[in-house]
């Protein structure tokens, strides 16, 4: 029997994600932006979930649009889909009449059909073309970044973006490999890092490829600049009492999304004071304690999530104001 690519999807920490929404979505008319759509799982469930709910699903992947306004059919009349960028959700909501939203969710990363489409260059593990774009209309490929990066500036994508120590000797390694001929395939590329990579260093760790196909798709797609700049802007568009999950897969997000959240949780006012001073005091609230994981039966049913790193936040407040009560 054919298993449809629906069935074979696992949205990652459903169940959690379910539950930390819940108390922002029980107004009379609430609102959830979903950043990053892919093939529709966490935005099918909160339609289910929630039957007043209206869904903003924003994907830069034509092909997640397609699949999700297939999915959420049944949802259409309740769900806005929209192709775009994570950092143009402002305009977004502006062009849909939206000001304040009740809910918005961040699943980042590359999906699981953008990894298993092998004609995508996402994966190691396929011979394919070096594309790695998320949006198949955008110029900038892993090909164009391989072959034209001068090496120290692609050696810098394979250590900020990729965390690779060995991110000079790669880039050596590629800059020599394509005087001769372009790299333009994703099995070439990873032959020549697990040559580049002292063979030490390649028994241990899994494909040591992994971390420069990493860098290269974090590049061409501009994955952590968009998140630098959706995330603070999703906040701001947050109601009072709304609620910001971000699904990180990777350190790098990770570490954004801790920063940016951790920062609207402090009081700014001058140290001193017996009292905060309005204006200054927090406008977020923590509802996680660090980074939750998924449990060993997730892990069981879907491997791929083991990476996973789910923070949340709640807007209690407004740093023109006092904190509110309302939603």
């Amino acid at each position: 029997m054919r298993v449809s690519a629906d069935e074979r999807h696992v949205p990652v920490m459903l169940e959690r994600v379910l539950e930390l929404f819940a108390p922002a979505l029980d107004v009379d008319a609430p609102v959830l932006v979903d950043a990053n759509l892919g093939l529709g799982g966490h935005a099918g469930a909160l339609l289910a979930a929630h039957p007043r709910l209206r869904l903003i699903g924003v994907d830069r992947d034509p092909a997640a649009i397609e699949h999700s306004t297939s999915r959420l059919a049944p949802y259409a009349a309740r769900a806005d889909l929209v192709q775009a960028v994570s950092d143009e959700i402002p305009d977004v909501l502006r062009r849909l009449g939206v000001d304040r939203v009740h809910g918005v969710l961040f699943d980042l990363g590359v999906s699981s059909p953008q990894l298993d489409e092998a004609g995508r260059g996402f994966a190691y593990s396929y011979d394919a073309p070096l594309d790695m774009r998320m949006d198949p209309g955008q110029e900038l490929t892993a090909e164009i970044v391989v072959n034209t990066y001068p090496p120290g500036e692609l050696a810098r994508v394979l250590r900020v973006y990729g965390e690779e120590r060995f991110a000079a000797r790669i880039a050596a390694f590629v800059a020599r490999e394509r005087e001769r001929e372009p790299i333009t395939s994703t099995k070439r590329l990873a032959d020549l890092v697990r040559e580049a990579i002292p063979a030490a260093t390649r028994r241990s760790g899994g494909n040591p490829a992994k971390r420069t196909f990493q860098a290269l798709r974090i590049e061409v797609n501009g994955e952590l600049t968009a998140l630098e700049s959706a995330l603070p802007a999703c906040l701001d568009a947050l109601a009072v009492g709304g609620r910001v999950l971000v699904l990180a897969y990777h350190s790098l997000e990770d570490r954004m999304a801790k920063q940016v959240l951790t920062a609207r949780t402090k009081d700014t006012s001058p140290p001193g004071l017996p009292v905060p001073l309005p204006g200054h005091l927090p406008e977020f609230r923590l509802l996680t304690r660090g980074a939750e994981t998924p449990g060993e039966e997730e892990l069981a049913r879907n491997p791929r999530a083991a990476s996973a790193r789910l923070r949340a936040a709640e807007r209690i407040g407004d740093r023109a104001g006092e904190p509110g009560g309302t939603k």
